[in-house]
């Protein structure tokens, strides 16, 4: 692997953009990204690098970054330059896995595969290889979602995770179950009715999730589908959407018809509050619980 050839997109832009900018490396089927904000002041302009082994096509890079930058309410004048290097060496994937720590949120601990660590009674782990899937606990879209998948999610209640990603919302639910028939014996095994589904557009997501669920012992109890939520899809007592808001918005009566108990929506800044709130009372569901942090948002509603 030493004479591998690598490609690195460089794009500098001011702070706010960097979710986006990730997101829209991500897209792309980056194998890694970063992000220059060490020792850097919070107005103070970042750099957002992705690696690639097949460089994209410009054209496809500027659709991608234009999308990405209009579903996280940004405009172009955010990106203040972009290039791209090769890289020489792959270790710059060691590298990067280097500063990658586990993330503890509630009960869970999101820890790379890679990594020892020394888990009290109750922790609940959950081992994550991202590859080129989105959600490895560190954002603050995914700690939301499971913030409230630790607070209000009981092991018999069906899942349904829509968006999957790396799979770590699904695998969290399965680990809970998974937890309470540790300790209750005469509970049946989650794999008897596979009642967690996760779905996900994208086919390399939705690999790299099996693999996740493989790796933390839980490959039979989700069902995974690469594709669309299916219209004849079964009610689901606790739905977690965390996309972004263009994609929920479409899609949302759907979900609201079917979330028998509780419905998670996260991807969603703390500016678009008052558009999703405005779009569950027109369905029926008005006085939502809102959760944040930083410039995001989790919106909860209770049947």
């Amino acid at each position: 692997m030493s004479d591998q050839r690598w490609l690195a997109v460089e794009i500098t832009a001011a702070p706010e953009a960097s979710d986006a900018l990730e997101h829209c490396l991500n897209e792309l089927n980056a194998l890694g990204t970063e992000i220059d904000q060490l020792r850097k002041k919070s107005d103070e302009d970042i750099t957002v690098v992705g690696y690639f082994e097949k460089p994209p096509e410009e054209s496809d890079l500027q659709e991608h970054l234009k999308l990405a930058l209009h579903a996280f309410g940004l405009n172009d004048s955010v990106i203040r330059s972009m290039g791209r290097r090769d890289v020489e060496n792959a270790d710059w994937l060691s590298e990067w896995k280097k500063h990658w720590r586990p993330t503890r949120v509630g009960r869970f601990l999101i820890a790379p595969s890679w990594y020892e660590v020394d888990k009290e009674p109750d922790t609940i782990l959950i081992r994550i290889e991202p590859n080129m899937a989105f959600g490895t606990g560190t954002h603050e879209t995914t700690q939301l979602c499971l913030k409230a998948i630790d607070d209000l999610y009981q092991p018999e209640m069906s899942f349904l995770d829509v968006g999957t990603g790396t799979g770590i919302l699904a695998i969290a639910a399965a680990k809970v179950q998974c937890m309470s028939y540790a300790f209750t014996r005469d509970l049946e095994p989650a794999n008897s009715d596979r009642n967690i589904l996760a779905i996900e557009l994208d086919a390399d997501s939705i690999r790299i999730a099996r693999e996740n669920a493989e790796t933390n012992d839980v490959g039979n109890d989700i069902e995974f589908i690469h594709g669309s939520l299916p219209q004849d899809a079964p009610p689901f007592d606790f739905i977690c959407a965390n996309l972004t808001l263009d994609v929920i918005s479409p899609m949302l009566p759907m979900l609201v018809e079917k979330s028998r108990n509780y419905l998670v929506l996260s991807g969603i800044l703390t500016e678009q509050e008052t558009q999703i709130v405005e779009e569950l009372r027109q369905l029926g569901l008005s006085d939502p619980t809102v959760k944040r942090d930083g410039e995001w948002i989790a919106v909860i509603t209770k049947r």
